[in-house]
């Protein structure tokens, strides 16, 4: 399997960390620290960090600093910093902070949508073209990801068609691409199969990136699904920490470091220095005080480095 999908293949990995990462854990950690992460995953390699969200820190304190983080990050020629803004309120901050894309989230199911952004996944949808009109005149690179499209932890199972015809919908705004998001790490690589078909008849010639948990250990299968059915960006979270506040048992994403490793070994580039993502995550769980989900940073890399 692995020729099918390699030669010649690029995979863009997109570091969440900072965002999703960082959201769900304890820790409060200090602008400056987490400046540092951002400049770390550029050193690396990584040209697209999600590096904040414009939302309430009432809701996610985690995210309270989101306009000093922005001005703190290195503004290196080539890198692009997306943010993740649930309102126009969320997208105004954004482009005053000179973030370079957005990500509005739509929620495939009302139960979670009300419970993570106060709004029907109907109500959702229309947000998103209200910001993506904004974000069109401001020059502002576009992304829309459809949450828990896997299936949600209050409505269990999400049908692939119900997540397509939410695709349609959003694809009428012009989103340069839709993300695919298992929330609750629930997905297993025939679903991946299923939905990226269903989705990319939908909304043909829209790029898709997905975006994994780990949370029942099949986020790295999920993940070999998405490249072998064209997929070409895909989420991840240096140490693999983070979660969603707003869904139980959501755990961390897919590592970066260990999706690296797996694309590496499968002969897919990705222009990621893995043995500087591995140190990295070694260094955010010690800020955190926690020991990190990744295994690349205990089990090391193959062959070993001398």
């Amino acid at each position: 399997m692995a020729n099918s999908v390699s030669l010649g293949r690029r995979v863009e990995i997109v570091e969440v960390g900072p965002r999703d990462g960082l959201q769900n854990e304890k820790t409060l950690l200090p602008t400056t620290t987490k400046v540092e992460l951002v400049r770390r995953a550029i050193a690396a390699g990584i040209a697209r960090v999600e590096a904040t969200a414009f939302v309430s820190p009432r809701r996610v304190p985690q995210m309270a600093d989101a306009e000093a983080l922005m001005a703190g990050v290195p503004r290196n020629e080539g890198i692009s910093y997306a943010s993740l803004v649930l309102n126009k309120r969320g997208f105004e901050r954004s482009a005053a902070a000179k973030t370079d894309e957005i990500n509005v989230v739509v929620v495939a199911t009302d139960t979670f949508c009300r419970r993570n952004q106060g709004q029907t996944t109907e109500e959702a949808i229309s947000v998103w073209a209200d910001v993506a009109d904004a974000a069109r005149a401001a020059g502002i690179r576009r992304s829309v990801t459809i949450s828990a499209a896997f299936g949600c932890p209050f409505e269990g199972e999400v049908p692939a068609a119900k997540v397509a015809a939410i695709a349609r919908r959003v694809a009428e705004s012009e989103p340069d691409e839709i993300v695919l998001a298992d929330t609750i790490g629930v997905g297993v690589p025939t679903q991946v199969t299923d939905l990226v078909g269903a989705v990319t008849a939908q909304a043909p010639g829209i790029p898709l990136r997905l975006h994994f948990h780990n949370t029942r250990n099949t986020g790295y299968a999920n993940a070999v699904a998405a490249v072998t059915a064209g997929v070409g960006a895909l989420d991840a979270s240096t140490g693999g920490i983070g979660g969603c506040p707003f869904a139980p048992t959501a755990t961390g994403n897919i590592a970066t470091e260990d999706l690296i490793f797996l694309l590496h070994r499968m002969g897919i580039e990705t222009g990621v220095d893995l043995a500087s993502v591995m140190a990295t995550g070694r260094w955010i769980g010690g800020e955190l005080g926690i020991e990190t989900p990744a295994l690349l940073g205990r089990a090391g890399p193959f062959p070993p480095v001398a």
